[in-house]
């Protein structure tokens, strides 16, 4: 089912929101935000995206910061391993230069091929289709059919318009994250058309499941717990369960988050 490229393009020009990482083409800072926004809503990314640019307004100031500033900073924004692989990446391209294609990316440290693909065409104009969940998303309800994920690179690929990457990668971006969401879908605003799915979305692939956690019953709630505290200097949460607080902090201390002092304490690297 071919695809409308000028009403997807039409479509972005007249609704897209204005990102501050939509009015750069810096890499360092297309990257930042890109890691930033992963497993991140955007509007909790956007006031962090600034002060962590404010304070390492680039690689090498990222680069040579000690780890430690750079978790503070990051602290309350989640998944804090992000932040040590952001700063691995800063200090490689400070040494070597930047690669100017997706292939080059993704021998960076902790790169994929989502940020290596996002990177490449935002930065560098490389024709390369960027393929996150809500791209994903946009072309399975589209095409009515789950794909796995070689398979779906491919049909990414085949829907980018010559010399229009950039832009089109930014479109199904926004069109996944504003019209055809997970839960909240509004067919009507939808510029595909001939979508098969429009007016009746694809329903999402079975999942295994397992019981229900709450957030606060995880190890990740406790690391974060544990890294806010350090940040801020204070005493760690003392509310928590000593077992869980022992495995959130080998954990910890494996990822190279914490350190372990030899009077028993932690603290940042």
């Amino acid at each position: 089912m071919p695809v409308d490229h000028d009403a997807v393009l039409s479509w972005y020009a007249a609704v897209r929101r204005d990102l501050p990482w939509r009015r750069t083409r810096d890499p360092y800072r297309i990257l930042v935000s890109e890691v930033m926004l992963q497993q991140t809503q955007v509007a909790r990314v956007v006031p962090y995206y600034e002060a962590f640019l404010d304070r390492f307004p680039d690689e090498q100031a990222l680069g040579s910061a000690p780890t430690a500033d750079v978790l503070r900073l990051w602290s309350g924004l989640g998944y804090n391993r992000r932040a040590l692989a952001l700063q691995a990446c800063a200090r490689a391209v400070a040494q070597d230069g930047w690669p100017a294609d997706a292939e080059g990316l993704l021998r960076l440290p902790g790169i994929g091929p989502y940020t290596a693909a996002a990177v490449a065409s935002f930065a560098f104009g490389e024709q390369v289709a960027a393929v996150d969940t809500n791209v994903r998303r946009v072309i399975e309800r589209h095409d009515r059919v789950h794909r796995p994920a070689r398979a779906l690179a491919a049909r990414a690929a085949e829907w980018l318009p010559h010399g229009r990457a950039a832009d089109w990668n930014q479109a199904m971006m926004e069109l996944g994250a504003t019209v055809c969401g997970a839960r909240a879908v509004a067919c009507g605003d939808c510029p595909l058309e001939r979508c098969a799915s429009r007016g009746q979305p694809l329903p999402p692939p079975p999942r295994r499941t397992r019981g229900a956690e709450r957030f606060e019953q995880t190890d990740r709630y406790v690391r974060g717990r544990i890294v806010a505290a350090l940040a801020a200097g204070e005493p760690l949460p003392s509310a928590i369960a000593p077992e869980r607080m022992a495995r959130a902090l080998d954990g910890l201390a494996r990822d190279g988050l914490v350190v372990r002092a030899a009077d028993g304490g932690v603290r940042l690297p």
